[in-house]
């Protein structure tokens, strides 16, 4: 895909995303562990839902 900008324009935007605080290192995306997490979430707010339902009744 060819860029709509002029190329002064370009060499801005290559600038801008070449310097240093623009390129931090990432890990990699685990979906598997979110996945976990929101199930250990649910889980535990359902846990707890019903503890204190017990205590209340």
């Amino acid at each position: 895909m060819t860029s709509r900008l002029n190329p002064e324009d370009q060499r801005r935007v290559d600038e801008y995303l070449s310097a240093p605080q623009h390129r931090v290192e990432r890990r990699p995306f685990r979906p598997w562990l979110l996945l976990l997490l929101v199930v250990a979430v649910t889980v535990g707010l359902g846990l707890l839902s019903r503890l204190l339902s017990g205590l209340v009744l």
